[in-house]
């Protein structure tokens, strides 16, 4: 990203930004709406129910971003207490995921519907670019966030399908050393080495998957 403002392309740096942050708000706005729907208005409370990215972008995060090209947002706040099922937890953990794979169809639908329709627009670099980077890295962020490592989504989700034993087992360690691994994984990944090379080419192989024009 800091490299794309080097070279003056603002316009594709503004386009990517508006992407990012236009996913990562969202995914943080898929936890809160399915929190709301089992019973638990923590997130409500706290100003994080709603499409606005203020609310939901984190200042270190967004610093990622520019720098890195990859952040993340604030963790909307839950209390499972307040759940009005059992798999409460497992639901609130996958929406945001499910919010980008929602976000990704869109985008690449919404481009291919409208050259169908013949809006001459679209064809242009910059909206071809948006919406297709749109789809694939909301793609990349559904994949990497089910990763069960760390506090990313997927550590909610792998328990459930795991035996009892194991899923507790699971549980304290990813707790104690979770975050540490992952830290240690992205640092890996910035400095060169193709630590989630199999992200990218899963999210690659689910694109045309989600093409129904």
């Amino acid at each position: 990203m800091i490299q794309i403002l080097s070279d003056g392309r603002y316009a594709l740096f503004l386009l990517i930004l508006t992407a990012l942050v236009l996913s990562l708000c969202l995914h943080e706005f898929g936890h809160a709406l399915a929190a709301k729907l089992y019973g638990d208005d923590t997130a409500q409370k706290a100003g994080r129910l709603t499409l606005n990215p203020i609310r939901h972008i984190d200042p270190m995060g967004l610093m990622m971003v520019v720098l890195v090209g990859f952040g993340y947002a604030k963790p909307v706040p839950t209390d499972p207490r307040n759940f009005k099922s059992r798999s409460g937890d497992v639901v609130v953990s996958a929406a945001g995921p499910a919010m980008n794979l929602l976000l990704a169809a869109a985008s690449i639908n919404f481009y291919l519907l409208g050259l169908q329709w013949g809006y001459d627009a679209l064809q242009e670099p910059g909206p071809r670019f948006f919406f297709i980077y749109l789809a694939q890295i909301n793609l990349i962020l559904m994949v990497f966030n089910l990763i069960p490592l760390g506090a990313l989504d997927g550590h909610y989700i792998l328990p459930y399908f795991l035996p009892e034993k194991p899923a507790l087992w699971y549980r304290y360690y990813n707790a104690r050393y979770g975050n540490l691994v992952l830290l240690g994984l992205v640092v890996l990944s910035i400095m060169g080495l193709p630590i989630f090379e199999h992200v990218l080419s899963i999210s690659e192989r689910l694109l045309p998957l989600i093409i129904f024009v």
